[in-house]
């Protein structure tokens, strides 16, 4: 478990993450975050986005779809 600590950002709150994490998380600065509420009530961070497989789902049914239609464009 890692201690953080809550401090003033502006007017806002911020919690500085130790070198250790953000090296598991992969991250840098400028890169995105989230916070994910767990159903036990918790919350989970990760630096991957949850809806991005739901985006890709999408995506590739497009791709399906007009599967014919994207292969002449790309010739």
């Amino acid at each position: 478990m890692v201690k953080l600590k809550v401090r003033k950002v502006g007017n806002s709150l911020g919690v500085v993450l130790p070198r250790e994490v953000t090296g598991r998380l992969m991250v840098s600065e400028g890169e995105s975050l989230f916070l994910n509420e767990e159903p036990q009530g918790g919350y989970r961070m990760t630096p991957y986005d949850p809806d991005f497989d739901t985006k890709m789902q999408k995506a590739r049914e497009i791709m399906g779809r007009y599967r014919n239609t994207l292969r002449a464009l790309s010739e």
